[in-house]
């Protein structure tokens, strides 16, 4: 088995992908003429976007949406750089909130934090090294 992609269910699929290039410098692969269902080229996992509307019709059970004016759920993407303070500027430039600028951290990697515009935590970092 292998980690295929991840989706994030959003009320505008076409505004996520166009903040995702934005913010992240990640290239759509795929949008579907509906404008419901989209992915992002992320190396080796792709990142999707889904309507609320296929949401509701794909997924079994009902979902609860994100909502940026609550605390993020448990669940990060992170984004790997080698310069995250320029990564973390970009991605606030796009529309990001910026939850925690570029520190370093006790196991040598630089972090920050933010969440996009549908409330999804972001990490964007800096490569883990070897020990």
């Amino acid at each position: 088995m292998r980690f295929g992609y991840a989706i994030v269910y959003v009320s505008d699929v076409v505004h996520a992908v166009d903040f995702y290039e934005r913010a992240f410098g990640l290239a759509r692969a795929f949008v579907h003429e509906s404008g419901d269902f989209a992915q992002l080229d992320t190396g080796g996992t792709a990142l999707a976007f889904t309507s609320h509307r296929l949401g509701a019709e794909a997924v079994p059970v009902p979902y609860a949406a994100l909502d940026p004016a609550l605390p993020p759920v448990g669940i990060e993407f992170t984004f790997i750089t080698d310069d995250v303070a320029g990564g973390f500027a970009r991605a606030v430039a796009a529309g990001a909130t910026a939850l925690a600028e570029p520190h370093d951290t006790a196991w040598g990697q630089v972090v920050s934090y933010v969440r996009d515009p549908y409330g999804v935590l972001v990490g964007i970092a800096s490569p883990v090294t070897g020990s």
